[in-house]
């Protein structure tokens, strides 16, 4: 896999993912949506992780600097 995100994509997918985790955790959002949600959280989660998102890949976008040979 291509390296298709940059720093601050993550960051961005990273801070979502804790916003929607401290949300769950004060019971602020519950139910279906919260597993929604959390499941959204650890899919960011993940991507942020492998520095590749696979709907980026499918749509052509890139916000990596690095040109990936």
């Amino acid at each position: 896999m291509k390296k298709n995100m940059s720093n601050a994509d993550k960051g961005v997918r990273t801070l979502i993912a804790v916003v929607i985790a401290v949300l769950y955790y004060m019971d602020i959002i519950e139910g279906t949506l919260a597993y929604i949600l959390m499941a959204v959280a650890i899919v960011f989660l993940i991507t942020s992780l492998v520095n590749f998102c696979p709907l980026y890949r499918v749509f052509g976008i890139s916000t990596c600097k690095i040109k990936n040979e």
